[in-house]
């Protein structure tokens, strides 16, 4: 299949949308980025690479880093991760009170703003356990799962998310008030932020999230170590819960597991096919990149080839 040829006619399918929407500029720094972009990379396990437009450009991945987060966790404790979360679909925004404080402090899945914070938390004991730094334990992981040693956290960003993240601040503080978070409240955030942070192309994004489409390789990057089923069983929450309250849409127009980030990136994989990454900043009213969308939804349309 002529992958290239199909991301170039996507490419020009999806630019007459791309001023719909709006980019986050409740975060200040990411109200500066240009907004008129567009970048796609789509990685096969043969290792060939497609990419257009603005496919080396990085931008702040935001929840996408999620998954890393998750990978992580399990690496390190397994299913005891499901203890202190749940596996469900919110039906509900990404950083919602209501539905935390109803369910006593027990975010219903790890790709919702309350259970990333749980995970950070996680984290931060697991590594100060060991007396090691639990910023440089996670950067490395990205750095080795994508091939690249220059992935760096942006403090600005971080910093200015940590200016405006009342509401993550309260998400915290629930959390804490029921025993879900171990460590400091301003540090869990910090470190929240920071994972959200971390800047990366199309193309590294698309090479990250290669070895979630292969379950039949070893997971084995930056000491982080996952199985064939936590690998698949992964793909299963991105299917259910990776595109916040319009995870069931994500699914029924474009059928492939992934995760957004409000910086305007989506990550999705083809299970033993392809991984894929699409950046346009500008989003809808759930938090998804608009053309990120489109262009997605057009892929699998057109190649006919998704998990259904």
């Amino acid at each position: 299949m002529d992958y290239q040829q199909i991301i170039e006619d996507i490419m020009l399918r999806v630019k007459p949308s791309l001023k719909d929407g709006k980019q986050a500029d409740y975060i200040p720094a990411l109200a500066k980025v240009n907004a008129d972009q567009i970048g796609i990379c789509l990685t096969t396990l043969e290792g060939n690479i497609f990419a257009s437009g603005s496919a080396d450009e990085r931008f702040s991945i935001q929840s996408i880093s999620k998954v890393f987060t998750l990978a992580m966790c399990l690496s390190i404790k397994g299913d005891l991760v499901w203890e202190r979360m749940g596996k469900e679909p919110s039906g509900t925004a990404f950083n919602s009170l209501i539905q935390l404080e109803i369910e006593k402090g027990k975010p219903r899945n790890p790709f919702i703003n309350s259970g990333a914070i749980v995970m950070c938390d996680m984290l931060i004991s697991h590594f100060k356990a060991r007396g090691e730094d639990y910023k440089t334990g996670y950067l490395s992981f990205i750095r080795s799962i994508c091939g690249c040693n220059t992935i760096v956290y942006n403090t600005e960003i971080a910093n200015s998310e940590r200016s405006c993240g009342y509401l993550n601040a309260a998400i915290a503080n629930i959390l804490k008030y029921y025993g879900n978070v171990q460590n400091e409240i301003e540090e869990v955030l910090m470190f929240y932020f920071l994972t959200c942070s971390i800047e990366m192309s199309c193309c590294e994004l698309s090479k990250a999230f290669l070895p979630f489409a292969n379950h039949k390789k070893v997971f084995n990057y930056g000491g982080v170590c996952l199985t064939t089923s936590q690998i698949k069983r992964m793909n299963a929450l991105m299917q259910t819960c990776g595109f916040y309250d319009e995870s069931g849409d994500f699914s029924y127009l474009v059928g492939l597991p992934g995760k957004s980030g409000v910086g305007g990136g989506i990550a999705a994989v083809y299970p033993l096919r392809y991984s894929v990454a699409v950046w346009s900043p500008r989003l809808n009213d759930k938090g998804n990149s608009i053309v990120g969308l489109k262009a997605l939804e057009l892929l699998t349309t057109h190649t006919q080839e998704s998990i259904f």
